[in-house]
């Protein structure tokens, strides 16, 4: 018999809303989390918006649970004191050969089930965004912001209360099966589980590989956030056109008002969070696009995210891989992998999905 029901891999906002969700459904759920705190590596440094759902291909997990996910958060910060705000974005198009692409991007949106995006002629976008250089642009009404660390306190408080039990400086090196059970190897012991939910973010495909065969090779692409001192120049969230790897270098406002610049991409091989501020001049330079007044001197170096992802350079963004015994032949197992941007918006539904695999 195995010693507990249920393993999550993975205290991140993923790992989190799993093992809260599985804790509430009636399962044993014991939480490993290789550092001494929740959310330390991805869940902590990222952009904290709440997104629509724009951007991601018609019928892919990505749309799906974001749109899903958006309407579930929402409703879980308003039910549970999670501090949040619906801010609100506008998309700009910085010149005439991208307002095409703010089509595609209302389109795109259309058959993804958001339909409350407003397109701007430039005087619109002036009037609501008076630093903002932009021949078009679309507002999205129901992008917002959270305090990710509050939400992430919820949720585990949340599972606490359920009866799930939270193994912090936890490391899993090894998975295996043991009759019937999987076997988890962690530090110095070893634990059985009739169910493994592996929500281990950039390790994800490495722990996955000790049990699945075929499985996508980890990419990590390397993102910094400058602050930008003194009073504020925008009331939303202000997005250029995406580039490959990431949205762009965006403006993203805190709770308090405050504003933040990022992320940028850089493919890196290893997990590296030390901030390079070489790298000012050139988000200078992507900011002036569309904030013609962005003083280089104001940009304060922030921190730095790495992006879990499962496709590469020049490849395809890959979409979200949720998959147990249907996709992989493993009984027991249920692997997250590539679960970058939307994940923390699509968190609450990929949670939804995760109970139906288990």
């Amino acid at each position: 018999m195995a010693d507990v029901d249920t393993v999550v891999i993975g205290g991140g906002v993923i790992g989190l809303a799993c093992a809260r969700a599985l804790a509430i459904a009636g399962r044993g759920v014991v939480l490993l989390e290789r550092h001494g705190h929740i959310g330390e590596e991805t869940s902590s440094r990222n952009s904290e918006v709440i997104h629509a759902g724009i951007y991601y291909p018609e019928g892919s997990n990505k749309a799906r649970l974001c749109v899903r996910g958006k309407r579930l958060l929402y409703e879980y910060c308003r039910g549970y004191d999670v501090d949040h705000r619906d801010c609100g974005k506008v998309i700009v198009a910085s010149d005439a050969s991208q307002a095409a692409v703010l089509e595609t991007y209302q389109r795109q949106a259309r058959a993804n089930g958001v339909n409350d995006l407003e397109p701007l002629s430039a005087e619109q976008v002036f009037a609501l965004e008076p630093e903002v250089k932009a021949v078009a642009g679309l507002l999205s009404p129901s992008t917002g912001i959270i305090d990710s660390h509050g939400f992430m306190l919820s949720l585990q408080g949340q599972f606490e209360n359920a009866g799930g039990v939270v193994a912090f400086s936890t490391e899993v090196t090894d998975l295996a099966r043991r009759g019937s059970d999987l076997l988890i190897t962690a530090d110095d012991y070893e634990l059985t589980a009739r169910v493994v939910v592996n929500c281990a973010g950039h390790d994800a495909p490495a722990l996955a590989s000790h049990l699945v065969a075929q499985v996508p090779q980890a990419y990590f692409a390397r993102g910094h956030y400058y602050g930008y001192r003194g009073k504020p120049p925008f009331s939303r969230l202000v997005y250029p056109i995406a580039e490959p790897g990431g949205l762009g270098v965006h403006v993203t406002l805190d709770l308090a008002g405050q504003v933040k610049f990022g992320p940028d991409v850089e493919w890196v091989d290893s997990m590296d969070y030390r901030f390079d501020d070489q790298r000012r001049e050139a988000f200078a330079d992507a900011i002036r696009s569309y904030f013609p007044a962005v003083e280089t001197d104001r940009l304060e170096p922030g921190y730095v995210g790495i992006r879990p992802k499962i496709s590469g350079p020049g490849e395809p963004a890959a979409d979200f891989r949720i998959e147990g015994e249907a996709q992989h032949g493993v009984p027991g197992l249920v692997n997250l992998l590539g679960i970058e941007s939307p994940g923390l918006t699509a968190s609450l539904a990929i949670a939804e999905e995760v109970v139906e695999l288990c």
